[in-house]
């Protein structure tokens, strides 16, 4: 049946499945990390940290990883990134007494790596089987790939509390392995061979790209992650259970569901920010979206000085920041993959995504830090500072 589908579009579904598949890993992984070290006594800020590899490797591995595939061809750091996912997994079979906090930021290192190779190279792979004059294919394309990875990631969250509720983390960790490897050489033997590899052997000096466009759109990206990890990844959990009194799970599940929404949103934004005079997005709405997003961290954090009734506040304006953000970042993967250049696509996307990697470092860090030291509110005023800058930034990008 595969075989009857155009040869595009079945390149295409193949890359989805792969990204889908590792995308339900890394999340299920996540979780199980997360909820397996809290039931061994550490403290949610200490369980956070061990995901600072995880992020830290991210950003070398974007720069990396589109030369990597200029070179080898996307097919080929897809499936290193699987490989390397598969060895991530296998670390974490050792015994017991063997899981030591440094070995498992070791093992989330590897699954950094992977994730952003396998990323990278989904993304870039749809901007080759689109042609270059259907920009409105592309972005419907491009939402559907990003949103439903969001999605799958909040599935995966589930799937890796029910694995380890259901059989323990070795059984869990063991399961995921299994099905991962069957993917891994499925994609060994249906992936094009060629898919994104230049004709000329690319300089490694040319990872960081030459072009305004792809500058100005990394800067704008790395503000926008910045904007939200600052308060989302660190602060809120610690303040949902420490201040409102919010179990493990109900943290966990809540945040699943946040990522699930947000995943749909994403996929469907090109309904919503489609207009009658413009058929694809450019710089002016990406700014008129991030303007509107800029508003929402700072009426939350007004909205608690004001002694307001804090759970509504907070998780109203949780879910309407995680409607704009998608959409928000739902236009810069649009953007990013229509602006890369037709040869060594990967390299300019590879870029774009260590920025996106580096964003997501600094918001980490910054979250547990001014959390500490001045509470969600700091975090939340500091994220609407990090997205005003990004829509300045995107003001500057050319009108397509």
């Amino acid at each position: 049946m595969l075989q009857q589908i155009k040869p595009d579009v079945r390149q295409y579904l193949i890359i989805t499945g792969n990204y889908w598949a590792f995308t339900l890993s890394d999340g299920a992984l996540r979780m199980l990390v997360l909820l397996h070290f809290h039931g061994l006594g550490y403290s949610p800020l200490d369980v956070a940290m061990l995901f600072v590899f995880y992020e830290a490797f991210g950003v070398i591995t974007n720069l990396i990883g589109g030369w990597l595939a200029a070179k080898l061809g996307l097919n080929r750091t897809m499936n290193i990134g699987l490989a390397v996912q598969l060895v991530a997994l296998s670390m974490l079979l050792v015994p017991s007494s063997m899981l030591t906090i440094i070995w498992v930021m070791l093992a989330q290192a590897l699954s950094g790596i992977a994730k952003d190779l396998n990323k990278m190279s989904a993304k870039t792979a749809v901007k080759l089987l689109v042609p270059s004059d259907a920009d409105g294919r592309l972005f419907h394309w491009v939402a559907i790939l990003t949103g439903s990875k969001n999605t799958l990631k909040g599935v995966g969250f589930f799937v890796g509390g029910a694995l380890l509720s259901w059989q323990g983390f070795s059984g869990a960790i063991s399961i995921m392995l299994a099905v991962l490897l069957v993917v891994f050489i499925l994609s060994l033997f249906l992936l094009k061979s060629d898919l994104g590899k230049v004709k000329r052997k690319p300089k490694f000096t040319e990872i960081f790209s030459k072009s305004k466009a792809v500058n100005i759109l990394s800067a704008a990206r790395l503000f926008l992650f910045c904007s939200r990890d600052v308060w989302f990844v660190i602060a809120l959990p610690v303040f949902l259970n420490s201040q409102l009194g919010w179990s493990y799970w109900s943290v966990g599940a809540f945040l699943a569901f946040w990522v699930i929404a947000y995943g749909i949103v994403q996929a469907v934004a090109p309904l919503m920010v489609r207009t009658k005079s413009q058929q694809v997005p450019n710089g002016q709405a990406a700014f008129i979206w991030a303007a509107l997003l800029a508003l929402i961290p700072a009426a939350i954090a007004l909205g608690l000085l004001n002694e307001l009734n804090t759970e509504w506040v907070l998780l109203g304006g949780l879910l309407l920041f995680g409607v704009l953000f998608a959409i928000n970042s739902s236009l810069h993967s649009y953007l990013i993959v229509s602006y890369a250049r037709e040869e060594g696509a990967s390299m300019d996307v590879g870029f774009y995504y260590m920025a996106n990697a580096m964003g997501r470092l600094i918001g980490t860090v910054l979250s547990g830090y001014l959390y500490q030291q001045m509470g969600l509110q700091a975090c939340l005023y500091l994220s609407s500072v990090f997205i005003i800058f990004s829509a300045l930034i995107v003001l500057k990008l050319p009108v397509k």
